[in-house]
């Protein structure tokens, strides 16, 4: 699979590249700069090369996927692009800004049998999985309530996250972990039974908020998240027999090793776990489901085939 990149994102540089080139299954092609200077920073490190536009990028027909880790309010536009150019969609949380368009892409999508991917990367760390396994054991008796919060301090002036017109706000970025996390855990049938954004006066979008979803089973989420905040990362699961609690269960990156921390009324334990790429595993899911689809294309073309010439 060759992956180009729309934008020179820190979070591309620093994240997807290096996971990038661990995948025996991918090529870097290349990055789209408007800014010739942060483009070379790719090309240095990376290699590729550099497209003088996103525009110049899509038209590459050597590109089968792209990336694209533009700000919250531009992801529309420009992921309806990379799949009118017919090329796989990894795009940066969270997917849209609005319901409605992520429909609009979704259906794009199905329509041209591309595979589109939302890059939430904690969902493919092993530790999730091995809370899972401890909820579904028993250890922690039956589940009471979920806990999940996502903060941190104030980020540097100019931040997109400050902008509304670039989709800025404590919701479509910390707090779409903290969603993503929740519906994981609660299932399809969660809804949202209570929920405050908090934008302070001098702000043009939500700086902290809350939320509270519920399953068909009456288990309940409580999820709290905010910019400009003491840095909190955690999954809190509160069980009749023990609670469990996860303080890096986002952003536990490549080399760090997470620890489980459990809890009693009698004593507390910790558990050390492996390090893991989450970046990277997501990275293969989303050539994994686009191998499947090009699989998929390229059968029922030679099944087609087949039956013309069996006339």
């Amino acid at each position: 699979m060759r992956i180009g990149i729309l934008g020179t994102a820190d979070i591309a540089f620093r994240r997807f590249l290096p996971a990038l080139q661990k995948c025996e299954d991918a090529v870097y092609v290349g990055v789209a700069s408007r800014t010739p200077e942060k483009g070379a920073k790719f090309r240095d490190s990376f290699g590729g090369k550099i497209y003088p536009s996103y525009d110049a990028l899509l038209l590459d027909d050597s590109i089968d996927a792209v990336y694209v880790p533009l700000p919250p309010a531009l992801h529309f536009e420009w992921g309806k692009k990379v799949l009118q150019a017919g090329k796989h969609l990894l795009m940066e949380k969270p997917f849209t800004t609005s319901l409605e368009e992520t429909e609009t892409l979704l259906s794009l999508a199905e329509e041209k049998g591309l595979t589109v991917h939302e890059n939430y990367m904690f969902l493919y760390h092993s530790q999730l999985q091995k809370i899972k396994e401890m909820i579904h054991s028993g250890k922690l008796g039956e589940i009471r309530l979920y806990r999940i919060s996502f903060g941190f301090p104030k980020r540097s002036e100019g931040d997109f996250r400050y902008n509304k017109a670039l989709g800025g706000g404590a919701l479509l970025d910390c707090g779409g972990y903290t969603i993503r996390l929740a519906l994981e855990l609660l299932g399809e049938s969660a809804e949202l039974k209570q929920a405050s954004l908090i934008r302070p006066e001098g702000y043009e979008v939500d700086i902290f908020g809350n939320a509270v979803l519920q399953n068909a089973d009456g288990l309940c989420a409580q999820l709290s998240f905010g910019m400009d905040n003491a840095y909190q990362c955690q999954l809190e699961v509160w069980g009749s027999k023990a609670t469990l609690i996860a303080p890096r269960i986002f952003t536990a990156g490549d080399g760090m090793k997470p620890g489980l921390i459990l809890r009693t009324s009698a004593e507390e334990s910790k558990l050390e776990l492996e390090s893991d790429d989450q970046f990277l595993h997501s990275i293969e899911s989303f050539l994994l489901a686009s191998s499947r689809i090009n699989t998929s294309i390229r059968l029922q073309a030679e099944i087609q085939e087949w039956i013309k010439r069996k006339g």
